[in-house]
């Protein structure tokens, strides 16, 4: 299957467990490694073939769009979140007319990785993404492998790349990474406005339609201050 060429990334939170860095921007423009964290995740995805990003704002939207007026190697496109915060389901469901029918890429923007294959595993999932099996596949990071995240891990993966829940076990292997490709109708019939897309990969799970794919590498979970401090010193280190 070829790899979606559009992709929604969800930039509109508060980021209030990043504060004070987040007292005068959106944590899509705090830095790491001297780069904000949206432009380390849309670099990620244009070395795939993505063209086109649409961006949802709330929170110092104006200052996040202008950051992104700066790019000219994308065709960025805003979706307004002003007036309400929606969630991540929600704000699928509030971008759907800017995203087409077609497959795409779903991304946070806290997320940082070093490959041990360099720039293998958003291709990897999408090689592997095929929508007559899949409503979604997900891209996981294993558990000794990920920082700056407090859980017991997201997700159990079978054997043929089937994704469960970790449900009422203590602990899971795997941290899901906060990149996914998703069919953009998965949200169609819910009608709340703000929604998680949680809910709705558990139904996809219980009918064995949620897939995963799994990085090589080290995964950051870039919540606060202190993880931020984390990661930088860990890309310092490969420079």
């Amino acid at each position: 299957m070829s790899a979606p060429t559009t992709a929604l990334i969800l930039a509109a939170g508060l980021g209030t467990r990043m504060r004070p860095l987040t007292n005068d921007r959106s944590k899509a423009l705090v830095e790491v490694g001297g780069k904000a964290l949206i432009d380390h995740m849309i670099d990620r995805l244009i070395a795939v073939g993505v063209t086109r990003c649409v961006v949802n704002v709330h929170y110092f939207a104006d200052r996040l769009e202008a950051h992104l007026k700066a790019r000219t190697d994308v065709e960025i496109i805003i979706s307004d979140e002003r007036e309400k915060l929606l969630e991540t389901g929600g704000g699928l469901k509030k971008a759907r007319p800017l995203l087409g029918d077609n497959p795409i890429f779903v991304a946070n923007i806290d997320s940082v990785w070093i490959e041990d294959d360099d720039g293998a595993a958003i291709a990897e999932m999408a090689t592997r993404w095929n929508p007559e099996r899949m409503d979604a596949i997900l891209m996981l990071a294993p558990m000794p492998r990920s920082s700056g995240f407090d859980g017991a891990g997201d997700f159990i993966l079978s054997d043929d790349g089937r994704i469960t829940f970790r449900g009422s076990s203590p602990s899971a292997p795997y941290n899901y990474m906060g990149v996914h490709i998703t069919k953009p109708d998965i949200v169609d019939h819910v009608v709340d406005d703000a929604f998680s897309l949680s809910p709705i990969w558990r139904e996809k799970a219980a009918v064995g339609r949620l897939y995963g794919c799994v990085m090589h590498g080290d995964w950051m979970h870039v919540g606060d201050p202190v993880a931020r401090d984390v990661a930088e010193a860990r890309l310092a280190e490969i420079k």
